[in-house]
């Protein structure tokens, strides 16, 4: 408490004491009038001083408020004019009024005053007139960065250097950790057949490239396993690695080819938190989305940014079965124990969708199990097939639709996934929320969405089609496992359509699945009627193909006039058609579907990742043969495929 406040407070109790005292002296006089006088004589005495000491707080109290003002004052300019802080005030017009020294100091000049605010703040031009009362934006002026605090309504802005602040933000930014795990994608397999003498001196080469590609960029390396390392690095450094599109790719690929050795990395690296058991969880996805994608390339996690490198070969063929018959037997031990299988494609299916859920309904009913496919519609890539398979009363009564499916989906059903693992792409989406066991198989490069609580997966992108893949697991599924002749010419016919009757993406393993089915029943007649088309289709697409340009001397590509509508299944074969001729490594045909999305296919040869072009425009698929749909028109997706492969031309070139 101040002293003149502790001073009034012990006068008002002084005044009451006096008066009280002055009572009992004029009581005591009608008693003892000579002992009233001595006390009154006192009491006069302490009256005198009393008065004095209140006249003194009367001079103090009044030389106190009479300084209050004048230091209230001079601390208030002290602070405007000494503060690190900047302080402007603007009129109407934007005309600088006054301001403090801090604002003439950052700005270097002796004076603002009748200046304009845009012109010495030229960020201010782009925000509007009308915001809220108070906004927050920064500048950089020189080598410093300022914090304004703008208040509109007063006309003032306030200015904080905050420098040294982002100098600490960005070091700590650039000084994160982030952690990666490296593999060769098919050791053992590559180095089959070599002696301990080539294979060491053949690891040691590939251990030599990595290690020098990890001092070059500052890269902490540790081998874990013959064919495994874990790196470190901060994030300076895998922003220079992600610069590089992670050379080590190319190096490693080059290296052994030179060896015939078709030996490759993959990469997959983690950053954007803090916990370390996070970030090497993190890290181990990350590598099991390249190596689901094919391997050879790089997935860089960063914090909600999924990034993709390299993966510019094709996925190699994996020459032991071992998996295949594992998870056979694991599927055959899931169907057993669910109630009942409910199989289900991407919307808009194609033959390879309708022949592996074919073939996994065929492992149901082996299982003495109810199995049904869902289907939402028919297009006109399955209208020949459906329409034979509706003549078939004990394939077609399997076929229900999502409302049925919905209705008979519990807890103990099994969803399979056939030809595709996004959840968003599949027929009913929300039948994968009615139950928690699910099996996914597919032969698409991974992309970022995934079905993640999967209790199987099984998905090889080495595999031309998902029929393929069926079929392998049919195989191992039973050993008295007969297939009719319509199950197996579904089959068949949707390897034939993915791998363009055997031309693309074809490997020792499809022939075997292809020979499978064949001494099976499998029709080639029937699938030969299938595929027929008729006379319109083959005019409209000549017309889209007169319209085709050569770009970047090997790329082709065809847009169709605005307002003619094509439907996806036609664009595809114009994609195809247009990689047969001359000198065309890579095509792509863009058009307006009959549903006014805009369909864009795209193939290559595989000199020229695809998938990479459809993936950066929202869409996936494979390296030779990936597409995508977009809410746009023609003219915009053209030119938004342009720039992008314009972008990549410029990155890494086009072509291998």
């Amino acid at each position: 408490m101040p002293k003149f406040l502790l001073k009034r407070w012990h006068g008002l109790h002084i005044v009451w004491i006096f008066v009280l005292l002055t009572v009992l002296i004029f009581i005591l006089m009608l008693y003892q009038w000579v002992i009233s006088v001595i006390a009154l004589f006192l009491c006069g005495i302490l009256a005198y001083y009393t008065l004095q000491a209140e006249q003194a707080f009367r001079k103090d109290f009044n030389d106190y408020v009479g300084t209050l003002s004048h230091r209230i004052k001079r601390a208030g300019n002290e602070v405007i004019q000494e503060l690190p802080l900047g302080i402007l005030l603007f009129n109407e017009e934007k005309i600088v009024e006054w301001h403090n020294p801090f604002v003439a100091k950052m700005l270097s000049k002796d004076s603002l005053i009748g200046e304009s605010v845009i012109e010495l703040f030229p960020t201010m031009k782009s925000r509007k007139e009308k915001e809220a009362k108070e906004t927050k934006f920064e500048i950089t002026i020189g080598k410093n960065i300022y914090l304004v605090q703008a208040r509109t309504d007063e006309r003032l802005l306030y200015f904080t250097d905050i420098t040294a602040y982002r100098t600490l933000s960005v070091k700590y930014e650039e000084e994160r950790l982030a952690m990666g795990i490296v593999t060769m994608d098919n050791l053992d397999e590559a180095t089959q057949g070599m002696d301990d003498q080539t294979r060491s001196i053949m690891m040691a080469k590939v251990t030599g490239e990595i290690t020098e590609w990890a001092q070059k960029n500052q890269v902490y390396l540790r081998r874990t396993a013959s064919d495994r390392y874990l790196i470190l690095m901060d994030q300076r450094g895998l922003k220079a690695l992600e610069q590089s599109r992670f050379e080590i790719l190319d190096e490693v690929r080059d290296l052994t080819i030179e060896h015939k050795l078709p030996l490759t990395l993959s990469i997959g690296i983690a950053s954007g938190v803090d916990s370390l058991t996070e970030l090497g969880s993190l890290a181990q996805t990350s590598l099991d989305m390249a190596l689901g994608r094919g391997g050879d390339q790089v997935a860089v996690k960063v914090g909600e940014r999924l990034s993709f490198y390299g993966g510019r070969s094709n996925a190699i063929e994996k020459r032991t079965r071992v998996r295949a018959r594992v998870i056979s037997h694991a599927l055959r031990d899931l169907i057993r124990e669910s109630e009942k299988v409910i199989i289900m494609g991407h919307r808009y299916p194609d033959m390879d969708a309708i022949g592996a859920a074919i073939g996994v309904l065929k492992a149901t009913h082996v299982s003495n199990k109810e199995g049904y496919i869902v289907l939402e519609g028919i297009n006109p890539s399955i209208q020949k097939l459906m329409d034979t398979i509706y003549e078939d009363e004990k394939l077609n009564r399997w076929f229900i639709t999502p409302e049925q499916a919905m209705q008979i989906t519990n807890q103990r059903t099994l969803a399979v996934v056939v030809d595709t693992h996004k959840a968003s792409m599949v027929a009913e989406p929300k039948l994968l929320q009615l139950t928690q066991r699910k099996f996914v198989v597919d032969h698409h490069r991974r992309g970022e969405e995934f079905i993640q609580d999967a209790t199987l997966v099984y998905m090889e992108p080495y595999a031309s089609s998902t029929c393929e893949l069926v079929t392998e697991l049919l195989q191992y599924f039973n050993e008295r496992l007969t297939m009719g002749v319509l199950e197996a010419t579904a089959l068949l016919a949707g390897i034939v359509v993915d791998t363009k009757s055997f031309s693309l993406r074809t490997g020792a393993r499809t022939f075997e699945a292809a020979s499978f089915l064949r001494r099976n029943g499998a029709d080639s007649s029937l699938i030969q009627r299938l595929l027929k088309e008729d006379l319109d289709a083959y005019i409209q697409r000549s017309e889209i193909i007169k319209n085709a340009v050569i770009i970047y001397d090997h790329i082709a590509l065809a847009v169709t006039e605005p307002n003619r509508k094509y439907s996806q299944l036609l664009i595809a074969q114009v994609a195809d058609t247009l990689l047969t001729m001359t000198g065309v490594m890579a095509s792509f045909v863009i058009s307006e579907r009959p549903d006014g999305l805009i369909g864009i296919s795209a193939r290559s040869l595989g000199q020229m990742n695809v998938q990479i072009v459809m993936e950066r425009m929202g869409g996936g698929g494979h390296l030779t043969n990936a597409a995508t749909q977009l809410e746009s028109t023609v003219g915009e997706a053209t030119q938004r495929l342009k720039q992008i492969l314009s972008q990549m031309h410029a990155e890494e070139g086009l072509f291998e």
